[in-house]
């Protein structure tokens, strides 16, 4: 069973930031070139960061909202690596409100930035993929895919979405030689759940019923991205994977 990423080409979008940094760290440290794509100009910053070991970490800005500028970063990633071995997108927003006052424009922004360009993304990395045989795509649900959330109607549709979709792939590009799988993060401490962590109560609640009792960490997600990167998840494909600390158990 082999783990190891060396000599593969992974991008990973959102890679500037919170889970993304951890699977980028994680991917670096098992052996494989990454290209991130960030939002904030510190992207490259980040990726100087994870530069370790004589592997090519390449840090590129984008707004992945922008269906132009998608393509264009795309493109630049392309021109870094000879080829593209892994995709792992792990951008997103959650834009927090009670349903009933929610704006279509949240929603508009929502589901442009956490479902579409994570389609456009799986569909521009396919085409580089279906001809070599083989690909690797992660997609980053969430456990909202399961039950509903509070206030985030929008994140939770989208996420939603992403698992759906990440099966319907995996039916036409299993055949073709690419696994297309998700995770589904539990409760991990990240810029975009501040609301939920630093909320006291709340988050006592939640760590009553994580058997691991802890929220999770970036890095958790690093080992479950880096065995669906590689060869010894060659039989995976269609898995909504939960990295949660036993949350779904409970």
């Amino acid at each position: 069973m082999n783990q190891s990423l060396e000599g593969r080409n992974v991008l990973v979008t959102g890679g500037n930031g919170g889970i993304g940094r951890g699977i980028a760290k994680g991917m670096v440290d098992a052996g494989a070139n990454v290209a991130i794509i960030g939002r904030k100009d510190s992207v490259g910053e980040v990726a100087s960061e994870l530069s370790t070991n004589g592997k090519k970490v390449v840090g590129l800005q984008a707004d992945l909202a922008d269906r132009n500028q998608l393509v264009e970063v795309f493109e630049k990633v392309l021109q870094q690596f000879e080829r593209l071995d892994g995709l792992v997108n792990c951008h997103g927003i959650a834009l927090v409100d009670d349903a009933v006052e929610y704006s279509m424009d949240m929603w508009d922004t929502t589901i442009e930035t956490n479902l579409s360009s994570v389609f456009s993304l799986c569909q521009l990395a396919a085409q580089q993929m279906i001809p070599m045989g083989r690909g690797k795509i992660i997609n980053i649900a969430s456990m909202y895919y399961f039950f509903g959330g509070l206030k985030v109607v929008a994140y939770t549709a989208s996420k939603a979405g992403v698992a759906q979709m990440t099966k319907a792939l995996c039916n036409e590009w299993a055949p073709l030689g690419i696994n297309v799988n998700a995770i589904a993060p539990g409760y991990i401490k990240t810029s975009l759940n501040p609301h939920v962590w630093s909320d006291p109560v709340r988050s006592a609640e939640i760590v009553a019923r994580i058997p691991t009792a802890r929220w999770g960490e970036p890095s958790d997600l690093a080992g479950p991205a880096v065995f669906l990167a590689s060869s010894a998840s060659d039989y995976l494909n269609g898995v909504i994977l939960p990295v949660d600390g036993g949350f779904m158990a409970r």
